[in-house]
């Protein structure tokens, strides 16, 4: 049996993401679009993959 879980946040995220794909007609190449060029004007804001790549993700340790 599968339970459905219903997390705000995450129904939330869905509702905008819904959003703005209806915005270019839920079509994936202007979203893509619209997608990298939001990439591009908060680039500062991303994480630079190939600074952290010398940074692994250390399990939790009790």
């Amino acid at each position: 049996m599968k339970q459905n879980l219903s997390d705000p946040v995450i129904d939330e995220i869905r509702e905008i993401r819904h959003r703005i794909s209806a915005r270019f007609d839920h079509d994936p190449v202007q979203l893509v679009t619209f997608y990298m060029e939001m990439q591009k004007q908060y680039q500062d804001r991303l994480i630079d993959p190939a600074k952290s790549a010398g940074c692994k993700d250390q399990p939790a340790t009790l």
